[in-house]
């Protein structure tokens, strides 16, 4: 992993990293999405793009949000960085 050079002083807050956790845990349930299915959809994705392109998997982050029309939905999102086109 990558570190940047101002994220050495930045200190790592672990209560907004709990309420991220806790955000996201109520989102999977909202969706009824049983535990570990956002990380088996996280490989998916990876094995059907790796067919393509190269995929930097470090900087990989797929995560679920609340639809900006409809907070009752939720959306996955997903930024996927591509190293290069796989011939």
């Amino acid at each position: 992993m990558r570190m940047g050079l101002f994220d050495f002083f930045k200190k790592n807050n672990s209560k907004d990293e709990a309420k991220s956790r806790l955000k996201l845990v109520l989102m999977q349930d909202r969706a009824m999405l049983p535990s570990g299915v956002m990380e088996r959809i996280k490989d998916d994705i990876i094995q059907v793009l790796s067919k393509y392109v190269e995929i930097d998997q470090e900087q990989l982050n797929i995560e679920m949000s609340n639809c900006d029309d409809d907070p009752r939905q939720i959306a996955l999102l997903a930024n996927i960085p591509i190293r290069q086109k796989n011939k």
